[in-house]
């Protein structure tokens, strides 16, 4: 028998303001990430995908709040606890011990006015019964693991003196001194250029399988999700469209939003000339979605029907996708990607 999700979140809805001001930023999200697994979070910019982290971690901004559904984790005593009805210690007990979190910038979630041995053994300070020195020594030891040169040195260097790969590398420290059980990635990556990108991802491939964490990883950028997942949600307007693992995604991705996604990934063997497919428009506003799929104003498939709601529905044993025109796709959106690549 397989062993449970670490993380089980179903029909998360989050809402911010309150009165004919409030909007609701996440709608019906549901997703799980087995022991050991690396899911990825995949959409644009106001997709909800940041939110999804934030309620995990009951770290929403003010006037943010869970409206319904659960986020149901298992605990490292084999119990089974729902994040959204544990109160503020509960989650401070969770928070770094059992659920850790990389933020895109490190040099915006980093203190400048104390040292990253500081910041890195503070965890430990609130989560073990570690002397100072043995504090010291493990934070050590653990940029030594991220591959931080001269570590015992370094352990003493302020955020400012520290290139931006090294300050990653030291927020990667800071996430995983506690040995969480699962660790949430916010793009981590993409602050850093595509050299140091691929280092982190490596180190981050390599702890994983040394740990046997699972990584929730967010993420816009589907090259890297082809490189890091295991399973990909894709999201778009605050709801999960397409739902899948990583290879039959890439395959037959069976939504217009995610077929998109893929179309701009730039390929060396793009024929000179050839425009990269853009999806036309933006993310709509929140306070104002359109009827039905969100997606329907830049859809080049949409027709009547789509203004009607539409749900997330079984295409495959392990294949979900939120659109009418799922089994017809392939063949609209192939003939529309090639009529907006011509030149």
């Amino acid at each position: 028998m397989s062993a449970p999700p670490i993380l089980s979140v179903e029909g998360l809805r989050v809402g911010f303001g309150a009165g004919p001001r409030a909007v609701v930023a996440l709608r019906d999200v549901s997703f799980s990430i087995n022991p050991g697994k690396t899911l990825a979070l995949v959409g644009e910019s106001g997709s909800g995908k940041s939110v999804t982290s934030l309620a995990i971690l009951g770290l929403l901004p003010r006037g943010g709040r869970v409206l319904s559904g659960r986020i149901e984790y298992g605990m490292r005593d084999g119990g089974r606890a729902d994040l959204t009805a544990l109160g503020a210690g509960g989650m401070r007990r969770i928070r770094g011990r059992e659920i850790a979190m990389i933020f895109q910038e490190p040099m915006s979630s980093l203190n400048p006015l104390f040292t990253i041995g500081d910041q890195i053994g503070e965890m430990l300070l609130l989560h073990s019964d570690l002397s100072a020195a043995d504090r010291r020594k493990r934070v050590i030891e653990m940029l030594e693991m991220v591959e931080i040169p001269a570590a015992a040195s370094r352990v003493d260097a302020y955020p400012h003196e520290l290139s931006g790969g090294m300050r990653q590398r030291a927020m990667i420290a800071l996430a995983l001194i506690c040995a969480p059980q699962l660790l949430i990635a916010d793009e981590p990556t993409t602050a850093l250029d595509v050299t140091i990108q691929a280092q982190i991802l490596d180190l981050m491939r390599r702890l994983q399988a040394e740990m046997g964490m699972s990584i929730l990883f967010i993420t816009h950028d589907m090259g890297v999700v082809a490189e890091m997942a295991d399973e990909v949600a894709v999201m778009y307007a605050g709801a999960v469209v397409e739902q899948a693992p990583v290879k039959p995604l890439f395959d037959a991705p069976a939504h217009p939003y995610t077929r998109g996604l893929l179309a701009s990934i730039p390929h060396p063997d793009r024929p000179e000339g050839e425009r990269l497919v853009a999806i036309p428009g933006s993310v709509p506003p929140l306070f104002n979605l359109p009827a039905g799929c969100a997606f329907r104003p830049r859809c080049p498939i949409a027709i009547e029907a789509c203004a009607r709601p539409v749900h997330l529905r079984d295409i495959a044993p392990v294949h979900r996708v939120a659109c009418i025109r799922a089994a017809e796709s392939a063949a609209l959106m192939g003939a529309a990607q090639a009529e907006a690549t011509h030149v």
